[in-house]
């Protein structure tokens, strides 16, 4: 679950807040869009909740996690069990897309054995299976995106993040992102994409959250679509006391955030087993 409560931030110097008292919760396996003219507030939404930034003010949960105890050393732990897809792929450019993959899971510790079993499966998920020798350079736009979707979802993440995803590709590729993305929620992970696409947005009518001037405008829980000015859904904020729990203990943190103090290769094996064997079998749309 995704939960924003009342939450403000201002950048130094700014007169204007960048949020003006935001709310809004995303339940799991939902498919939302967050739409808004450039300098609405999406980008600092996505950069709250990957704690790039944190709020002046207010309240924000992801996954159950409080970040309001949230300490510093557990930030990349949670940044591992979030899936970020960036709209200008952030591959290592010096590395092959099988490498590109492989580095998701050598960063957490993963065994070269477990490597080798789970990114052709991950590479085969997004239709690039015979592209692993490839390095980014020879890859078209769609296939780097493609690319960096199966880094992200490589620690089957239950949270994925995609910040205009379609933002520098042609029309027919773009869809192509999307019914991936589309298709992986479809298998229970829940998806938040901020876009500018309005076709793919009234076209695939999902959930559509729209900001402007950094302040919530309009949420269209079903068969939405892209409208940058009229509120066409009222929105009904949700009292944080329905989803407040007490403060989490710092051994709940640590499980939450799947930190361990000492690692061992035992934990590390045991944990790509588990994603090994959570990965979906059956092929994307290419």
């Amino acid at each position: 679950m995704i939960l924003l409560d009342d939450v403000v931030k201002y950048y130094p110097g700014d007169k204007e807040p960048a949020l003006d008292h935001v709310s809004l919760s995303i339940e799991p396996k939902e498919f939302v869009f967050l739409v808004g003219k450039s300098g609405a507030g999406k980008s600092t939404i996505i950069k709250m909740l990957t704690r790039e930034e944190k709020p002046t003010s207010g309240k924000i949960m992801v996954g159950g996690i409080d970040y309001d105890y949230l300490k510093k050393r557990h930030i990349p732990h949670l940044r591992r069990r979030l899936g970020v897809v960036f709209q200008d792929f952030k591959l290592l450019p010096n590395r092959t897309v099988y490498e590109n993959v492989a580095f998701a899971l050598e960063i957490v510790g993963v065994s070269n054995a477990e490597i080798r079993r789970t990114v052709p499966k991950v590479l085969e998920l997004v239709g690039l299976a015979d592209k692993g020798h490839k390095f980014p350079s020879e890859l078209s736009g769609g296939e780097r995106q493609r690319v960096a979707i199966a880094r992200s979802m490589a620690r089957q993440p239950k949270i994925l993040i995609a910040d205009e995803p379609t933002g520098n590709l042609d029309p027919e590729t773009s869809w192509g992102i999307v019914r991936l993305l589309e298709e992986i929620n479809n298998f229970g992970t829940t998806i938040l994409i901020t876009t500018h696409d309005e076709q793919i947005v009234n076209q695939l009518r999902k959930r559509v959250i729209t900001i402007r001037n950094g302040k919530m405008i309009g949420d269209q829980k079903n068969d939405g679509h892209y409208d940058l000015d009229a509120v066409r859904t009222r929105i009904v904020k949700r009292p944080l006391a329905a989803t407040r729990r007490a403060a989490p203990t710092a051994e709940e943190i640590r499980r939450a955030t799947n930190s361990r103090p000492v690692p061992t290769a035992q934990a590390h094996a045991h944990a790509a087993r588990q994603t090994n064997a959570a990965m979906p079998k059956r092929k994307f749309i290419q």
